[in-house]
């Protein structure tokens, strides 16, 4: 080997240990602290209530947001007055299922750390047994892994909005019935038409954004049962990403089918003023209350889809 080539080789492996620094320098530790909590919880809009098992006392839980190569230092508290066993099943994390992820009683708390290998957006729910019961009640959330930088695949939004499809049952306390898929709702965000004031008078809010507006939608299926035909009414996805992964971009993309327990990413720009109507396509569902309406008009509320308002309670 030659002077050059020695000289090269040495530069090259410096580079390789610079960049390897600068990676894990630019790594963080994100603390999350979430509480299960047994409360009620309303699900339509005239401020109808059921006994949910919760996050933090919310249906869904929390948005937790990280970025690539972040370690999430968790830690999940089952609150002493719940009369139930709860856990955490985080799909962004690889840890010991029969450890991490195991349940524990009221008034017990579990701590574990996970980095963060995929970037994407990634379902969370309580996997204490019956699992379909615990998430029929509305234990269940998104935690979103954002790249490390944005690209002409996967562009920087304007705004962004979690939508979370989950299940309605009568009778939640009814195991067999959920089991049975004999669900009454199927929702975005926990409530009955929630964003919707078109198919329902009492809604208060909408979705927004201006026209040419580059819109975000972080779509989780919570399930427990029925698959989502994720579609919006009057617009066309401009990409859609399988898991939130922007190496897994689709374009032009109608409707995209969501099993349960998975989510997708969806980028949506309207090039005129008025509304879409964000829906599952099967519509026995989307008539009982999967339905959320996106506004596009020129004094959209600026703060809504940004920051902390991403997920619209």
């Amino acid at each position: 080997m030659n002077r050059t080539q020695t000289i090269t080789g040495a530069f090259m492996a410096l580079s390789a240990v610079a960049l390897l620094g600068a990676a894990t320098a630019d790594a963080k530790t994100v603390k999350v602290d979430l509480t299960a909590k047994e409360v009620p919880t309303v699900i339509d809009n005239k401020g109808t209530t059921q006994m949910s098992w919760t996050f933090d006392g919310d249906v869904p839980g929390p948005v937790v947001r990280v970025t690539l190569g972040d370690t999430v230092d968790f830690t999940l508290h089952n609150d002493k007055a719940n009369k139930n066993s709860h856990s955490i099943d985080f799909h962004a994390a690889r840890v010991n299922v029969l450890d991490q992820f195991a349940p524990i009683k009221p008034g017990e708390t579990k701590h574990f750390t996970f980095e963060t290998t995929k970037p994407g957006v990634f379902y969370y729910h309580c996997g204490a047994p019956n699992m379909a019961q615990h998430i029929a009640r509305g234990m269940f959330g998104v935690i979103i892994v954002d790249p490390k930088k944005f690209s002409k695949e996967y562009p920087k939004p304007d705004r962004e909005y979690v939508l979370i499809q989950s299940e309605l049952y009568p009778n939640v306390d009814d195991v067999d019935q959920i089991m049975a898929g004999k669900w009454s709702n199927v929702v975005f965000n926990g409530t009955v038409l929630k964003y919707d004031p078109v198919h329902d008078p009492n809604a208060t809010k909408t979705l927004v954004a201006k026209p040419g507006e580059l819109v975000r939608v972080y779509f989780v299926n919570a399930g427990p049962n029925e698959f989502s035909a994720f579609h919006s009414i009057a617009g066309i996805w401009e990409r859609a990403y399988p898991s939130g992964n922007p190496e897994n971009v689709l374009y032009g993309m109608q409707t995209m089918t969501v099993g349960p327990g998975d989510a997708a990413t969806f980028d949506l720009i309207s090039p005129v003023p008025g509304g879409n109507a964000i829906v599952t396509h099967s519509l026995k569902a989307a008539l009982t209350g999967a339905i959320a309406v996106i506004v596009f008009s020129d004094d959209a509320d600026p703060a809504m889809g940004r920051g902390d308002n991403i997920l619209i309670r």
